[in-house]
């Protein structure tokens, strides 16, 4: 078997977004691909056919990477083959049976997504530009007005909304469904009419969006929920008169609670509690640098409702029904992404059993795109224990690769980010490679995470508190069960809420010999102006704003005590990281420099907060032999040095 490299990411196929065709004979999928030498990912459709049982490639050009079904039974995808309008999106057509793809129609928007109503009509989202823009806009400068004014992976958006369309492809016309001013955010269909999420806004951009009802007959537009009343997730019709609706209400927890179910009268606009729910709903939370593309993560149907939950460390798809039954569809240990569901049968796009994704039709494995058995991978070994607080924490150990008992080896404790994710046993990249490496690797889902219910998920206010003790237990608790590990040489690392916490633990402990914090947070007062959701982010998170209680804030900003930090660090952050600004590891890289304490900074050009997971592939690569470079300077430098004597 092979080792785990660097580029051995560059090997494997990421599998996304199934989805059954109208009449249930096919499903199709995405397949991409990491080109180091493009620099990019390569993408095509795929079929499988669930009469032959065979899956079959339908594109070849490698620019495919969504998909519509068309109500005949073709497949429309977006892409650039016969040059490119500024401000518009081409649709090519496909047929199950293969051939030549054809130009269907031409949008004259940056369309986003697409979703067929009928034989003639699609709901199409895509970035619009408000006059205002229009009027500003010029190469020499940026115009703001608004915050937030720029978003992780979008660059400047002040005056640019995500609008709602209504497109007939026979009489080449786009609609506008959403005012002007509104983004929206999530959207369901049935018959004709259109409900969907979404906040109207010309200044600023607080936290809740309105429920809106299109009738596509009558251009009808009504306001079912007002902008900034209460907190909603996702929605759907599930009845021609009612949808159900996740959503937050009233509670000692504020926005840190996860939302119950709700049925909405779409007559009135009323709605009432259909069942508590103490876990995530509409999306999975599981980490893996291992994946790549989308799909669907909600479906609703006549009085039901199937969504992708945490719980625990996995991702499971559940149901929940107008008379409250609540059902396990999927529960297999590990990540359901994503899924559809056609005529009593479910495919799903998923990580089981250390693999990567593949899809999986009425629990039968039907694509193999990645034979992990070529590759050396770790086994996850789990310890659970009781921390001080009286919660139950759940970690994991990778042991290195051709491990001989006895030996002393240096370990990399990786923390996640979020906090509202998890890890879990599901097949992670970079964590491989470090075993590769020859190190042994530790990680856990601390206070704060998903999956384990409100109380547990709540660190609002306590950031650098309760979690960082749950860290430093389970770092106590793996030294003592795994006594090969050289407690002299281990590192640590992470990203985002990783990278905050990476911060926070060189400031309070010299316990770790070297430390690499990656898209991190350092000061909470600037983080409040400068991320592109620090506007709503701060407070969710830290109880207050800083005109609140500033001294509240600058006790949980890791740059307070840096005076006590000994660690040598690594800090790796992307140019264009709007989520978690440059200007955070800048500050933690300075203060280091000016202490004396050994240092390097990384900054990426022309990356996101994205950039472990889906940056392009040689920023991936780079990023990776810095870490590497790094804890092996520092946890394996005496090591080497023994064996040369």
């Amino acid at each position: 078997m092979n080792p785990i490299k660097i580029e051995t990411f560059t090997e494997f196929k990421f599998v996304s977004n199934p989805g059954f065709a109208p009449d249930g004979r096919y499903i199709a999928f995405v397949v991409q691909h990491a080109d180091l030498k493009d620099n990019d990912y390569k993408g095509d459709l795929y079929l499988y056919d669930c009469d032959t049982k065979h899956v079959k490639q339908l594109t070849t050009a490698g620019d495919a990477k969504s998909y519509t079904w068309t109500a005949k039974g073709t497949l429309l995808f977006p892409a650039f083959r016969d040059g490119r309008k500024e401000n518009s999106t081409y649709y090519y057509e496909i047929s199950p049976e293969g051939g030549e793809a054809v130009k269907a129609f031409v949008l004259p928007v940056k369309a986003t997504g697409m979703y067929r109503i009928d034989e003639d009509q699609y709901l199409v989202t895509a970035v619009m530009e408000l006059p205002k823009r229009v009027q500003d806009k010029d190469e020499a400068y940026e115009a703001i007005d608004e915050i937030p004014f720029w978003f992780n992976g979008k660059g400047f958006t002040n005056g640019l909304r995500n609008r709602l369309y209504l497109y007939r492809v026979s009489a080449n016309c786009l609609t506008p469904v959403s005012e002007e001013t509104a983004d929206v955010s999530g959207y369901s269909v049935r018959g004709g009419r259109i409900l969907y999420k979404a906040y109207p806004w010309t200044d600023i951009h607080n936290l809740y969006d309105g429920i809106y009802l299109y009738d596509t007959a009558t251009g009808e537009n009504r306001c079912l929920l007002e902008k900034d009343v209460r907190r909603t997730g996702m929605i759907g019709f599930w009845a021609d008169h009612e949808a159900v609706v996740a959503s937050g209400g009233n509670n000692p927890y504020g926005d840190g609670k996860y939302m119950d179910f709700y049925t909405m009268n779409l007559e009135s606009g009323e709605m009432k509690l259909l069942t508590p729910y103490d876990y995530s709903s509409g999306s999975g939370s599981v980490g893996s640098d291992a994946r790549l593309g989308g799909g669907r993560t909600v479906k609703t149907g006549d009085g039901i409702c199937w969504f992708v939950t945490t719980r625990g460390d996995s991702a499971h798809l559940y149901s929940i029904s107008r008379d409250k039954t609540l059902k396990e569809v999927v529960t297999d240990r590990g990540s359901c992404d994503s899924f559809d569901i056609q005529d009593g049968h479910t495919v799903v796009c998923g990580l089981y059993g250390n693999k990567l994704a593949e899809l999986y039709l009425d629990g039968e494995q039907i694509t193999s795109f990645n034979d992990m058995n070529r590759w050396q991978v770790s086994a996850p070994k789990e310890y659970t224990f009781t921390a001080a607080d009286g919660f139950s924490l759940t970690g994991w150990v990778l042991e290195p690769a051709g491990y001989e008992p006895g030996r002393k080896y240096p370990a990399i404790f990786h923390i996640h980010g979020g906090p509202r994710t998890v890890f879990g046993t599901v097949f992670h990249h970079e964590m491989q490679m470090w075993a590769s490496a020859g190190y042994f690797v530790f990680y856990t889902n601390p206070r704060g995470s998903d999956g384990f219910g409100t109380e547990f998920g709540d660190i609002n206010g306590k950031y650098g508190t309760v979690d960082y003790d749950n860290l430093m237990e389970f770092t106590d608790y793996v030294l003592d069960h795994e006594p090969d590990i050289d407690k002299e040489r281990v590192g640590v690392t992470g990203g985002s809420y990783g990278g905050f916490m990476t911060n926070w633990i060189i400031g309070h402990t010299d316990r770790f010999k070297a430390a690499a914090s990656q898209r991190s947070i350092a000061n909470w007062i600037s983080f409040e102006y400068m991320s592109d959701i620090g506007h709503t982010f701060t407070k969710n998170e830290q109880s207050v704003f800083a005109e609140e209680d500033v001294d509240k804030l600058w006790f949980h900003s890791p740059i307070k005590y840096i005076g006590g930090c000994k660690t040598p660090t690594l800090f790796i952050h992307s140019e264009q990281d709007y989520r978690c600004n440059i200007a955070e590891g800048m500050e933690m890289f300075a203060a280091l420099k000016v202490l004396g304490v050994e240092t390097r900074m990384l900054v990426v050009k022309g990356e996101t907060h994205e950039l472990s997971r889906s940056g392009r592939p040689r920023n991936r690569v780079i990023r990776m032999k810095e870490i590497l470079n790094w804890m092996d300077r520092y946890l394996k430098a005496e090591e080497a040095r023994k064996e040369e004597q």
